[in-house]
């Protein structure tokens, strides 16, 4: 038996033909991987530390994959020679070409005069090897075709009993086979999309070469799956999980239901963090339609009290975190003492996880755990906690096979994909403290969003979107009245393993509504920013370790460009104003706002204040004090609507030096 409750017997190596992919640290491994999966092919990754004789499987074939060494270094990884006795087709890719002609001799390769990074013109070399299988790699790809290359590194040689079967301008040996072996490598990557017909070489060498069968398919997994589950929970086991309503739970608490029926306790943490009737459709939509035995646990407002003058988003994961798990244990006896004398009796021995490979494959990658950029919401913390068996049903599956789960195991289409939301909710998407103001923003502002994607039908083309409230103070204009309120970001990015993502590009014309209804409607609201991100890094806006360039429109607040490192918040801001008056300094909004006409307005204002100094004050400022409404008329505008927007200002930091003691 395995860690996460699989026997040996059971595992998807053992019922599908399988293929092994060899990790060298490569940001493409998964990729390889997702494309085979494609083809109905089932595809395990491990790094290149692993033992062949440690192997519980016999593989189908093996792909070296690409890495970020060079083969020649000392500390450079290598692959178990072994693997060369596996007797199985064994293709290497980039780092994975070098590394098998490496292992057959360590002078044949070389760094390269000029590295290759990006298109090149693939052509084949028809006149080498001494069987008839050596070009079965390229079969039916048309010769000149465009591949991906990313190497600085490069054969010096051919090893010894090899072919040349393609090459480009600038690596002679870009395709090379073994004259008698199944040995293939190839130079570029024909896993990413950039190479056209990557995925016909990738079939070219599983199916025709590895003769893998393509019978990896959901409906197969499923009915293994149900199979596997009852087997391990037996007739009286008990299970419990965690659900949130996303994607990834839902379809792991629908495969348990399956499975062994209300022996299967959801339960649902709402923690007043949730999206805008989230607990509610939730209950609705797992209950009545879906069949399952679900608690909901109202715990809002210990939450908010635990998140109380908490402002940095880490600490915020955590709290949530903490208290998560002790709600959770709390409820797991209660629905014990609850089935005791009833056909449920038993002990609850399992705890559901809605991991997916992808979280396998970083936690046993080649290059280490990742630094930490955020804290994981899942509940990994609870199997050692609770003394309870993991059983993860989706660990094999990447996003995309969990949502034709879904749409196999009959959940509704709007639920199956539903963009993720993450495990601390609104908490995260919120810069500051977290208080019931502020998340009524969050929601009103998300829902907003959300709906005008929908309307516009453009949500099944993004993968996430959302509105974070940045919890620092601009200014606009309301009417004729001047506001200093919150500012929103909208964040929508595309993706296709969650792992790396680019941001979605909206017609200039939908940010326009967006952002004016967002203004118009949420109350706290002045300024909304779309969010383009200058890195690919996939994660919440409010936890961003880059800066990122927010374009931004609003029907109140013009044009702007703001920085989202700047994660001061409203306290804080309001502190610093407060300050910033008593010294006689400019507001922060004023500050950036130099070209504002009223720009004299703001310098004379600084200068009134200068009550300390010993220097005295000029007669122009002493005439503002008296009328403020001089500059207004100095530029031609209207002196009541200027003179009504500075008192209102003025009366406003007023009172906020009264709450703040500062005389």
């Amino acid at each position: 038996m395995t860690a996460n409750g699989i026997s040996e017997k059971q595992a998807p190596h053992k019922l599908f033909d399988t293929l092994l992919i060899i990790d060298f640290g490569s940001q493409y491994s998964q990729s390889i991987a997702r494309r085979l999966r494609d083809l109905n092919i089932f595809s395990e990754v491990l790094p290149c530390t692993q033992r062949v004789e440690a192997l519980p499987f016999r593989p189908k074939g093996v792909i070296l994959s690409g890495g970020p060494y060079s083969v020649y270094d000392s500390d450079a990884p290598h692959v178990d020679p072994a693997v060369f006795d596996l007797d199985v087709p064994i293709l290497g890719i980039c780092y994975g070409l070098q590394e098998m002609a490496w292992q057959y001799n360590q002078q044949n390769v070389l760094a390269g005069e000029k590295r290759e990074y990006g298109h090149a013109k693939l052509t084949f070399d028809q006149g080498g090897g001494s069987t008839p299988s050596v070009n079965v790699l390229f079969e039916d790809v048309p010769s000149g075709t465009d591949v991906w290359m990313s190497h600085g590194d490069k054969l010096s040689h051919l090893p010894e009993s090899f072919s040349t079967i393609a090459k480009t301008d600038n690596a002679p040996f870009a395709g090379i086979a073994h004259d008698s072996n199944p040995y293939y490598g190839i130079q570029f990557h024909p896993e990413v999309e950039h190479t056209h017909h990557g995925k016909k070489i990738l079939a070219n060498f599983a199916v025709r070469i590895c003769k893998a069968r393509q019978h990896w398919t959901m409906d197969e997994f499923v009915v293994a799956e149900i199979s596997r589950i009852r087997a391990l929970v037996g007739q009286k086991g008990q299970v419990i999980g965690a659900v949130s309503g996303g994607v990834d739970s839902t379809v792991a608490a629908k495969l348990m239901n399956e499975a062994i029926g209300d022996r299967f306790h959801a339960v649902l943490v709402d923690n007043g963090l949730l999206r805008q009737n989230e607990a509610e459709t939730v209950h609705q939509t797992l209950t009545s339609q879906l069949g399952i035995n679900l608690t909901v646990v109202d715990a809002s407002e210990r939450f908010l009290a635990e998140l109380k003058g908490v402002f940095e988003p880490e600490e915020k994961r955590k709290i949530i975190g903490r208290n998560f798990i002790e709600i959770f244990q709390e409820t797991a006896k209660k629905i014990a003492r609850e089935a005791a004398g009833s056909p449920n009796a038993g002990d609850i021995d399992w705890l559901l996880q809605g991991t997916l490979y992808p979280d396998v494959i970083e936690s046993i990658a080649f290059r280490g755990p990742s630094q930490t950029i955020k804290t994981h919401h899942n509940v990994g913390g609870l199997p050692a906690a609770m003394h309870l068996k993991l059983i993860e049903p989706l660990r094999e599956l990447f996003k995309d096979e969990v949502r034709i789960l879904g749409t196999k195991l009959g959940i509704p289409e709007e639920l199956v994909w539903r963009h993720p939301f993450p495990g601390p909710g609104i908490a995260i998407r919120i810069l500051g403290e977290v208080t019931p103001s502020q998340i009524k923003i969050a929601r009103h502002a998300d829902r907003i969003f959300i709906e005008e994607i929908i309307a516009a039908g453009l949500y099944r083309n993004i993968s996430q979107a959302y509105a974070a409230v940045l919890n620092v103070r601009v200014v606009g204009v309301m009417g004729d009245k001047r506001v200093h309120e919150q500012a929103i970001a909208l964040r929508a990015v595309q993706t296709t393993d969650f792992m790396t993502a680019d941001w979605y590009y909206f017609e200039h014309s939908f940010i326009k509504k967006v952002s004016s209804k967002i203004a118009n409607e949420v109350s706290g609201i002045c300024r909304v920013f779309q969010d383009k991100p200058l890195s690919n890094f996939f994660g919440n806006a409010t936890n961003l370790k880059i800066k990122s360039k927010m374009s931004g429109t609003s029907s109140v607040g013009g044009r702007g460009v703001y920085e989202a490192g700047d994660q001061r918040n409203v306290k804080d801001s309001e502190k610093n104003e407060a300050q910033r008056y008593k010294e006689g300094q400019p507001n922060s909004h004023i500050a950036n706002d130099s070209k504002d006409e009223r720009s004299i307005a703001n310098k004379l204002d600084r200068e009134s204040k200068r009550e300390n100094e010993s220097e005295p004050i000029s007669k122009e400022a002493r005439d503002y004090q008296a009328d403020p409404t001089l500059p207004a008329k100095k530029h031609g505008n209207e002196p009541s609507k200027g003179a009504k927007i500075d008192a209102e200002l003025q009366q406003e930091e007023e009172e906020l030096l009264k709450k703040k003691g500062i005389k």
